[in-house]
């Protein structure tokens, strides 16, 4: 407490006046605190509606991120296609691996008939060649002496007719006895027969009927039938041999896809059955042909027994040895299938992934595929009958995607 003396020199008390002092002095800090407090909620308020709203903003870009748009010109560019998926019918198949190889009805080893050396082979590797085309020439003593036989046989050949001749006018007019005249007869005939004999042997030789000149003792090597020439082993100046071939000659209008069937599926494999064929080497692609041949025997180490399916090859783009994939249709009931070509499948954030074409935009649909079968995946979901599937250029939109995203991290 405070005291004061006032003019008379009696104390004064001042208690109340000090009371009154800090009762106003806590009154302003406690507004004081108030002020600050309510500028501290609005501004949190205000944070709150600004993280809200970036919220929203952030959903919406994800949403937004899950399609595709592209304008005509650019999906046309990107090559991307669409086509509406169907279901079909499927029976069981089996899949082996196979190799390509050349009918064997229609493939020919051509060697000479005899020895002889070769002179010249204007068939190349890799020619198609027609029937009876010279595939190379050589030159045989046999021939020449075949030849120098033909043209004696055919001088004996003209003597005997002039005496035959000279003897049947005889004859007629009874000068010489009728035994002559049939022995001149038969002379003339035996000459005729020795003529032909020397000709088909020359034929048979390969030889060439010339009356004279250079060039006698040459015969030609010559394409049985029209085909391609797979093989060629002659080298000029050498001698060919009966014994060995010159040349291989395929007609690969038809090919043989060679392939093993496992055991437990030589029961549901028949003649005529339907087969698919693709090679790496046109990926996408299938070709059609059908089971010609089963084995009649298993192979007691693979366990595996040989079977084959014959395809129409007329653009030879099948070459033999080239390795193939066999699918053949088995027997059974058949069951509706959704297919798409494996290209249609991508893998996204490692999810097998294609994409449908909606209202306008490319969605990203994960599914998952089954077997694969001629160049095309079978589906167990994912899609369904109707869908408008990107059957071609799925990496493209792939790409797209992939960068718009990279985009909008940053």
């Amino acid at each position: 407490m405070i005291t004061l003396q006032d003019d008379a020199g009696r104390p004064k008390r001042l208690a109340g006046l000090a009371t009154n002092v800090a009762l106003a002095l806590a009154v302003a800090l406690s507004l004081a605190a108030c002020g600050k407090g309510g500028a501290k909620d609005e501004h949190a308020a205000e944070g709150d509606k600004h993280a809200e709203h970036a919220g929203e903003k952030k959903d919406e870009h994800k949403e937004g991120a899950e399609e595709l748009t592209l304008t005509a010109e650019e999906a046309e560019r990107a090559g991307v296609k669409v086509e509406a998926i169907k279901a079909e019918a499927l029976g069981e198949t089996i899949q082996v691996t196979a190799t390509i190889r050349p009918d064997q009805d229609r493939l020919a080893r051509v060697a000479p008939r005899i020895e002889g050396r070769i002179t010249s082979a204007p068939a190349k590797l890799g020619d198609r060649v027609r029937a009876g085309q010279t595939l190379a020439t050589l030159d045989s003593v046999d021939v020449a002496e075949a030849h120098a036989t033909w043209v004696q046989s055919q001088a004996e050949l003209r003597i005997a007719e002039a005496d035959f001749k000279r003897a049947e006018s005889l004859n007629a007019e009874e000068i010489i006895p009728r035994k002559d005249f049939l022995r001149a007869q038969a002379d003339r005939d035996k000459a005729a027969a020795a003529v032909r004999n020397a000709a088909d042997r020359l034929r048979l030789l390969g030889g060439a009927q010339a009356a004279s000149g250079s060039g006698v003792a040459g015969f030609a090597v010559t394409a049985p039938f029209a085909g391609t020439v797979i093989e060629k082993k002659v080298t000029l100046g050498e001698l060919g041999s009966p014994s060995e071939a010159m040349f291989a000659i395929a007609d690969l209008s038809r090919v043989w896809i060679q392939a093993d069937l496992p055991e437990a599926a030589l029961a549901k494999v028949r003649l005529g059955a339907n087969a698919k064929v693709t090679v790496p080497a046109y990926p996408g692609e299938t070709f059609s042909g059908r089971v010609g041949h089963i084995g009649a025997m298993l192979d007691k180490d693979t366990r595996t027994i040989a079977a084959r399916i014959e395809v129409a090859n007329a653009d030879g783009r099948l070459k033999p040895e080239m390795f193939a994939t066999a699918t053949i249709e088995a027997g059974g009931d058949k069951r509706d299938v959704i297919s798409l070509p494996d290209a249609a499948i991508v893998l996204l954030e490692g999810q097998p992934t294609v994409f449908v074409y909606e209202q306008g935009a490319y969605e990203a649909r994960q599914v998952e595929p089954g077997e694969r079968v001629g160049g095309r995946t079978l589906l167990k979901s994912g899609i369904k009958a109707g869908d408008q599937v990107v059957t071609s250029g799925a990496y493209a939109l792939k790409a797209r995607k992939l960068k718009s995203q990279l985009g909008h991290g940053h």
